[in-house]
């Protein structure tokens, strides 16, 4: 593939042409403003004539770019890498011009490895690390002088020089390792909250449901009356040995059945909606639990007030999708690990309410304790992993726990990750709310 191609294919890469030639621009007009200074105010003597040539070539590749594609572009890895590495090359030859190492403006070799690290894939970025550390090693033996005052000469000792470029080397190597990292997490992070958000409206759509099926069952138990009442008049109207008794005796008994399917549905609509939208803490512990209660693990529920309750009574929720999904998920996780059984206990006070749900299983990895919560990080098989799941086993991607974490802290709550203490062995999750912001009695 050629530059051209390669530069107009629609890359996935994170780094704008608009961003290259305006960073460009700022050398430019960066180096033209020391070249100058340097030459006509301190009187300095600079090869002002190449160095100037140096700085018009950078300019002119950045009005071709500018004219020749978008500016709007993202760039893929080959093009902005080689883009990069001319800024190293150029920047090199101006060096080489006026002093080499001992020229104040040489920690600037770290500029494009930078940009490099936080943008294109690990193999460029060390390219161009290479490339900067070459060039500094070869300035620091072969360059012009140091401009300098007329008739005086400047030279730093060798030792000196070496200590520059080891410094140079050091700062390069920390500032793209520090860069990339930072952008690694920030790209993980918006990933993983953008799954976070399509899991909230997915939940916000299921809660939205049963309203839904009320006002179904209310516009439709009109016409369903409709149905039925015409279905009684032509029973009564055709003779008792007509062969369509049956099929009209079969319609009034249909109707009666969805009738009472439409009843059913309609509950929540007779009922207030602040009535219907408010659960207990045990009413909704119960809910979740439910449907596992099929697997071969045991779960008990302890739920009771810490201290008296005539001071504290049972916190009132409202049905919140992003509880309910939190919550739900802890659940299903500590069920998968448990060996026999999972313990679900929620206490309360005046000030807070607190749901602790603990298995007997192996427990949190060790290993990846501290990053527990974070997107992207398990210990299942299936995702990024060279051991694939079992038939039949539950794969993870690493998601499911940072999703419930960041949902429940969305809520109000404080999520806090353990192993129990010996000799009980497994994991325990606790969740604490303020009460004052979840319970809809006190609040």
């Amino acid at each position: 593939m050629t530059f051209s191609n390669s530069f107009e294919s629609q890359g996935s890469g994170l780094l704008r042409l608009r961003t290259l030639v305006r960073l460009r621009w700022l050398a430019v007009i960066g180096q033209s403003i020391a070249i100058f200074s340097v030459h006509f105010m301190l009187g300095f003597k600079v090869p002002l004539g190449p160095c100037l040539a140096i700085i018009a070539l950078s300019a002119w590749l950045n009005i071709f770019l500018t004219l020749r594609w978008r500016a709007g572009q993202r760039l893929a890895s080959r093009p902005a890498g080689l883009l990069l590495g001319y800024d190293v090359l150029q920047l090199a030859s101006l060096l080489y011009l006026t002093g080499g190492m001992e020229n104040p403006f040489a920690f600037l070799f770290l500029v494009p490895v930078t940009v490099s690290a936080t943008s294109l894939p690990i193999l460029w970025t060390l390219g161009l690390a290479v490339l900067a550390f070459g060039c500094s090693s070869v300035l620091a033996i072969i360059h012009n002088p140091l401009p300098w005052a007329q008739n005086q000469t400047f030279s730093l000792p060798p030792t000196y020089i070496a200590g520059m470029w080891a410094a140079l080397i050091c700062g390069t190597v920390f500032s793209a390792i520090y860069a990339r990292r930072i952008a690694e997490e920030a790209r993980l992070m918006s990933s993983a909250l953008s799954a976070t958000e399509m899991v909230l409206a997915r939940e916000q759509r299921l809660s939205a449901l049963d309203g839904l099926a009320a006002a179904a069952a209310h516009e439709l138990g009109t016409p369903l009356a409709t149905i039925a009442l015409v279905a009684k008049e032509l029973k009564r109207e055709i003779p008792k040995t007509s062969p369509h008794i049956e099929d009209i005796d079969l319609l009034i008994s249909q109707a009666a059945r969805c009738r009472e399917i439409l009843k059913r549905l309609a509950v929540p609509e007779q009922l207030s909606d602040d009535v219907y939208q408010q659960v207990s803490l045990h009413a909704m512990i119960e809910d979740l639990v439910a449907p596992l209660r099929g697997s071969d693990v045991t779960i008990t529920i302890d739920a009771k007030a810490s201290d008296d309750k005539k001071l504290s009574p049972e916190p009132v929720f409202l049905r919140n999708p992003a509880i309910t999904y939190g919550v739900g998920n802890l659940l299903e996780n500590a069920i998968d690990f448990a060996i026999s059984s999972v313990d679900v206990k929620a206490r309360w006070n005046g000030n807070q309410v607190t749901l602790t749900v603990a298995d007997d299983g192996p427990g949190f990895d060790q290993t990846i304790f501290d990053q527990l919560g974070d997107p992207f990080v398990t210990t299942r098989p299936g995702y990024g992993a060279d051991v694939q799941p079992e038939p039949g086993q539950h794969d993870g991607m690493g998601l499911g726990l940072f999703i419930a974490k960041t949902l429940l802290e969305r809520s109000g709550a404080t999520v806090s990750l353990a192993n129990r203490k010996h000799p009980l062995q497994g994991a325990t999750i606790q969740i604490t709310w303020p009460r004052a912001q979840v319970d809809v009695i006190k609040a």
